[in-house]
């Protein structure tokens, strides 16, 4: 005899009188809505990152893992929308992660801080190259960046985004052929740098540079926010969510591989964390034409307030369920005032934070092994086997359990290799310094 349907923590009803899901996360959106919301998430400047992955890899490791990653992200993001679709036409709309496992808040304000950080040194490469003996600091472009990233804050839903994403997809596609063309440019130039593709010469350092490599391409395809966008789907989201998919992945297969091929081609294993500054190096002239690297980095800067605000979504949904009132409407004095002053001191945070710990290469790798990988490479997994229990002997079953027993290895070791180079680059951290260690 069938059992009843048990009573649902999250029902259509509470989620009615949940300000945070009915103004955060309204669902309005079409599929290509999706397409932005994702591409935004996941293709963005971090991208300038892959060459200084590669350096711990090699030519063949590196584009062997990051094709591996990337069909591993979109089979694991597809089986994440069928279990949302399930669940959905089950009745029971889930529209957080931490609905389905555990808080993702930590991670997303981690990605926030580092759009900041990177908006700053963005401002710092512009600003040296036009007044190379100026006094301005890196924390004083992200306080800028705080002020600028205040305002946009207040921009009141998620799919009120929608149009800032698709011009964030945009600027995706063009820094990085600006980037890419600016790479060739640098690499076949008179004063092109030593290209030197050795990896370190003990096998140890090797192994722990090749986790710490993976853990950052993990951290660049990562998304800690897939249900809150389909959350802003029209209902029934059934299908949307896999075009949109589609068209992220299409992005991703065009910018990823080029911007790494490029920018590894062109510099080696002196790839900096950022490509954009080893095309303009402190101790000699820059590499490529002034206004193309210009124009990229103005391109980066205005697609990382589209980031920080659409990672700031998880937390300021937060706080719209504890701070304002579902029967007041949106624009109420009584939701505008709390939201209004929340979202300012939580971008405020991040800034600090941004300003305090400007270390990005080196915690990109621990935030790709100890958050997106088991978020983005073993969850969806595991909830799609608890979901449609497949047979045993199904191959589904099997490549899924294959997917989470390789990747729980791989986020331990890349979680304890990405840990051992913050230690070793210790000597190198500086409180409020005006440079981001590598």
């Amino acid at each position: 005899m069938a059992q009843p349907p048990q009573p649902d923590a999250f029902s259509e009803s509470r989620l009615d009188s949940d300000a945070g899901a009915v103004f955060v996360l309204e669902s309005k959106g079409k599929w290509w809505h999706a397409g932005f919301h994702l591409t935004t998430a996941i293709v963005g400047p971090t991208i300038l990152t892959l060459p200084y992955a590669f350096r711990g890899m090699g030519w063949g490791l590196g584009f062997l893992c990051l094709t591996v990653m990337g069909c591993v992200t979109f089979y694991s993001y597809y089986l994440m929308s069928l279990v949302l679709d399930h669940c959905e036409k089950a009745g029971r709309r889930h529209i957080r992660f931490r609905e389905l496992a555990a808080d993702v808040l930590a991670i997303n304000t981690g990605v926030g801080i580092g759009a900041i950080l990177l908006a700053g040194e963005c401002l710092q490469i512009m600003y040296s190259n036009l007044s190379p003996n100026g006094s301005l600091k890196l924390y004083e472009f992200i306080a800028m960046v705080t002020g600028v990233m205040i305002v946009l804050s207040q921009m009141p839903s998620f799919h009120s985004l929608r149009h800032l994403n698709f011009a964030s997809l945009v600027l995706s596609l063009g820094y990085t052929f600006l980037v890419v063309g600016a790479c060739i440019h640098a690499g076949l130039s008179k004063n092109a740098p030593h290209r030197d593709y050795s990896l370190e010469s003990k096998s140890s350092s090797r192994m722990f540079s090749a986790f710490t490599s993976i853990s950052i391409i993990a951290a660049i395809f990562g998304n800690g926010i897939l249900p809150e966008i389909q959350a802003t789907l029209a209902p029934p989201a059934t299908g949307k969510m896999v075009k949109g998919l589609v068209m992220c992945y299409s992005i991703i297969l065009v910018t990823f591989y080029s911007a790494s091929a490029s920018g590894y081609w062109a510099f080696g294993n002196k790839s900096n964390s950022n490509i954009l500054k080893s095309l303009m190096p402190d101790d000699g002239p820059s590499l490529a034409p002034t206004m193309v690297i210009g124009l990229a980095v103005i391109f980066v800067l205005l697609q990382l307030f589209a980031i920080g605000l659409v990672y700031s979504q998880v937390a300021y949904e937060i706080m719209e369920k504890q701070s304002a009132d579902v029967n007041q409407g949106m624009f109420s004095k009584r939701n505008l005032i709390p939201r209004l002053i929340l979202r300012t001191l939580y971008v405020i945070f991040c800034g600090f934070m941004a300003a305090m710990l400007p270390f990005f290469g080196d915690i990109n790798g621990v935030v790709g092994a100890i958050g997106f990988i088991p978020l983005d490479f073993i969850l969806p997994m595991l909830l799609y086997n608890m979901t449609y229990k497949p047979s045993k002997s199904s191959l589904a079953y099997w490549i899924n359990l294959l997917i989470i027993v390789v990747f729980t290895g791989v986020g331990i070791m890349g979680a304890f290799s990405s840990m051992r180079k913050l230690v070793l680059d210790a000597t190198k951290f500086k409180l409020f310094s005006s440079d981001v260690v590598d």
